[in-house]
């Protein structure tokens, strides 16, 4: 029997998603922490997107993650649950997809089967795994996409292409959050929508509250502070922010997050500052901190096919942004300082660090104060349970 209030009707989810232990708190996290909120959620952390390299830190790697699938699911919250299921990198190697086809099967079962869900919809955040969509015994496969993952850097791009497009075709519903993805995933599957990020507006709007305290790495820094959170990955635009550094040495600039390559000179900058990556809850802190935060992506096709977290993250905080261009990014053209080239980048910083009108924080707060992940997911939620009854009709 359903529970009252239930909308999958007693169905679990199979949620195949991003590393559950990444640094990073992304969409695939916050969908998956409100999903489990209304029905029993498996969170299926599936490693194996970038290429293979011949070293024995993957090997170790992969064989911690191999251990890591025998175990029992572990309980993360009420209703939720996690497990890990590799796949064997190795893929040009005949037989390969198959072993990864029968052990991935096995395994997602097995976890469900501990972590007591029975009926079960299938949900994916990631591409990778789509070859178990349809072999899971579900009543209904949904396709999240939130990236254009065949462009992330150091991936088997071909083979994610591939599986995107196979699991677009197999997902009885496909959801897409980046704008520029939405026509191009349309013309594999008619049962696309459009579903754009959130942004937790009450955790991020402590930035503004006169009652946050500035983490204690912060407070002393000379202003104005420029700030990035986030990855500091081979997406980022490190020259821009060295130029910016080095054409402003008397300002601070604050660069929180995992730092996932390497820096090179801006390391050396004495107004560089790198405290690594830091709990998502204490984001505020380190943001009350910003005269004005920075998007200082590279312009490449992952970018061009982005719908950024930070963007509504730092909105959020009320700080003034300056980011290069991008389609979604140009949709808050009244609210973001949008920069197309080194000398305007600056240009923009110098007014945004000026800009301490407490009328001009509240409108960018306030551009974003209804599109939170509680009424994303429930607007994917509703489109889900319409699936079901219409699938579960007996005129369909």
């Amino acid at each position: 029997m359903a529970e009252p209030g239930d909308p999958f009707n007693g169905r679990g989810i199979l949620y195949f998603g991003n590393d559950w232990q990444a640094e990073n708190r992304t969409s695939s996290h916050h969908v998956a922490i409100r999903l489990a909120q209304r029905t029993p959620v498996l969170y299926v952390s599936s490693p194996g997107m970038r290429k293979p390299q011949a070293s024995g830190r993957d090997l170790r790697r992969l064989l911690r993650k191999l251990a890591a699938t025998l175990r029992r699911p572990t309980r993360v919250a009420d209703n939720l649950w996690h497990c890990t299921v590799p796949q064997l990198p190795f893929r040009r190697i005949p037989g390969i997809d198959t072993i990864n086809r029968w052990f991935g099967r096995w395994a997602v079962k097995r976890a469900a089967r501990m972590a007591g869900i029975g009926r079960r919809i299938s949900w994916f955040v990631v591409p990778h795994p789509g070859f178990l969509a349809g072999r899971l015994g579900e009543d209904l496969c949904v396709y999240y996409c939130i990236d254009d993952y065949a462009a992330h850097p150091g991936v088997d791009s071909e083979l994610i292409a591939r599986r995107d497009a196979d699991l677009c075709r197999r997902a009885d519903i496909v959801f897409v959050a980046p704008p520029s993805l939405v026509e191009a995933r349309r013309a594999l599957n008619a049962n696309v929508v459009f579903s754009p990020h959130g942004v937790d507006a009450a955790l991020f709007g402590r930035a503004a509250d006169a009652g946050t305290e500035i983490a204690p790495a912060a407070r002393d820094l000379p202003h104005p502070v420029v700030g990035y959170f986030g990855s500091l990955h081979e997406w980022i635009d490190f020259e821009l922010i060295e130029w910016l550094a080095r054409e402003r040495p008397s300002w601070s600039f604050l660069l929180v997050g995992h730092v996932a390559v390497e820096l090179g000179s801006l390391r050396q900058l004495h107004n560089v500052h790198l405290p690594g990556a830091q709990p998502y809850a204490n984001l505020p802190n380190w943001a009350k901190a910003f005269d004005a935060a920075i998007i200082p992506y590279r312009l490449n096709r992952q970018v061009a096919n982005a719908n950024p977290l930070k963007l509504r993250e730092y909105l959020a905080t009320g700080k003034p942004v300056v980011s290069v261009r991008n389609p979604e990014i140009e949709k808050f053209a009244n609210w973001v300082h949008i920069a197309d080239n080194r000398a305007s980048f600056l240009d923009a910083l110098d007014s945004a660090v000026l800009d301490k009108s407490t009328e001009a924080c509240a409108r960018r707060m306030a551009a974003v104060a209804d599109q939170t992940w509680d009424r994303r997911v429930e607007d994917v939620v509703e489109r889900v349970t319409v699936e079901l009854a219409r699938r579960s009709s007996p005129s369909s």
